[in-house]
């Protein structure tokens, strides 16, 4: 109801105080090393959730009022990622969304033509910003704002086709300029939705040979750099583009095989190798459109065979929720890089001492003169 009583209007000033408390730069801690204490202890707000973090974190310095970090500063977040009690806080977040998830899928699995998107909306937004009051670290209007961008980017179509049509999977052709049909789409339901549900493992056998063919370009490419190029023994097969084609090469073997006193042993092992690298990728990108077809037809085959429950399951589960579970787990990425950052930014910043950083300008000024003198530049 906050949202209502702002009249929508989701100025963040509006809900919490943006201020951010100024930065200031500790000159003990320049000249004797050392994370001041107290900007650890503005990071409070952390530690109350991670109770113990601060300990595997921090220890304290050789005077009172400063800290070290126990670990380098490039281990900061997996140790954050890692600790026991951010994995539970993470639990946690996941269980306020599931929970709201279990409330609202049965709900909008029964959307139905007549029903109005904004009443939909609306139940979904007030029940996640009530879901998310009160919980640490997390914003709750950031999650809102999460759930509304989705809304408009998205989602609200989805809603105004269901409250149209009901729960079909449609299927629209794509046209080319000659009138012919191309492919078909629904906008309701992607490709990857299904293939994802239905089709995994045709899937995967494609990306098997999309890595396999990977690897023969990149053989190619090494035999290339190895022996292309003036008077590499590839050179009489690479055209002015700098390509190798399989005709050059068939027709550089046979002017080898017709003059064998002249022949190069060493350019026909490479050019027949070459030469199977270019028969393996033909080959398989023979396999690949062949496979890419058949999963094309069996995708479509399948959208005619939906039925009203697929569709809910597909767009709801796979489609919605999926998408907002994947919008929560970043918001918790936030959370762990902004606490990195600040710890790193804090370790880096006091480091190196300045008495330190002063010897050490001294001595590369030593041997910036001492190199000078032996080469006679004195003055």
């Amino acid at each position: 109801m906050e949202i209502e009583k702002n009249e929508y209007n989701l100025n963040i000033p509006r809900y919490v105080d943006s201020q951010e408390e100024e930065d200031i730069q500790d000159i003990e801690a320049h000249l004797l090393g050392g994370i001041p204490k107290r900007d650890i202890e503005a990071l409070s707000h952390y530690w109350q959730v991670y109770p113990t973090l601060q300990q595997e974190l921090f220890e304290a310095a050789n005077r009172p009022g400063y800290l070290m970090l126990k670990i380098p500063g490039s281990e900061v977040k997996a140790c954050i990622f890692a600790h026991p009690e951010f994995i539970s806080y993470g639990k946690d977040i996941q269980a306020v969304f599931e929970t709201w998830q279990e409330k609202h899928t049965p709900l909008l699995k029964a959307i139905q033509p007549g029903d109005k998107p904004k009443a939909i909306i609306y139940a979904l937004s007030e029940d996640l910003l009530q879901g998310f009051t009160g919980k640490s670290l997390i914003d709750k209007y950031d999650v809102y704002q999460h759930l509304m961008t989705y809304w408009v980017e998205s989602m609200k179509d989805d809603v105004y086709i269901l409250v149209e049509d009901g729960w079909k999977a449609e299927l629209t052709a794509v046209m080319n300029k000659k009138g012919g049909v191309t492919d078909y789409v629904c906008e309701l339901i992607p490709k990857e939705l299904m293939i994802n549900r239905y089709f995994q493992t045709e899937q995967a056998a494609i990306a098997t040979l999309e890595t396999k063919k990977d690897e023969i370009v990149r053989q190619q490419e090494e035999l290339q750099e190895e022996h292309g190029g003036e008077e590499g023994l590839l050179e009489e097969v690479t055209n002015d583009s700098g390509k190798i084609t399989k005709a050059n090469i068939n027709l550089r073997i046979k002017e080898i095989q017709k003059n064998p006193l002249f022949a190069d042993a060493d350019e026909l092992k490479v050019l027949k190798s070459y030469l199977k690298l270019i028969e393996s990728e033909a080959e398989l990108n023979k396999e690949i459109k062949e496979a890419t077809q058949s999963l094309h037809n069996q995708v479509l085959k399948k959208y005619r065979e939906l039925t009203e429950d697929e569709i809910k399951n597909l767009v709801v589960d796979d489609k919605w929720m999926q998408t907002l579970r994947q919008a929560i787990a970043s918001e918790m990425d936030r959370i762990s890089q902004r606490l990195t950052l600040r710890i790193q930014e804090l370790a880096e910043r006091y480091d190196t001492p300045l008495p330190q950083l002063t010897s050490k300008v001294e001595e590369l000024t030593a041997k910036v003169e001492a190199h000078l003198q032996r080469m006679g530049l004195v003055w």
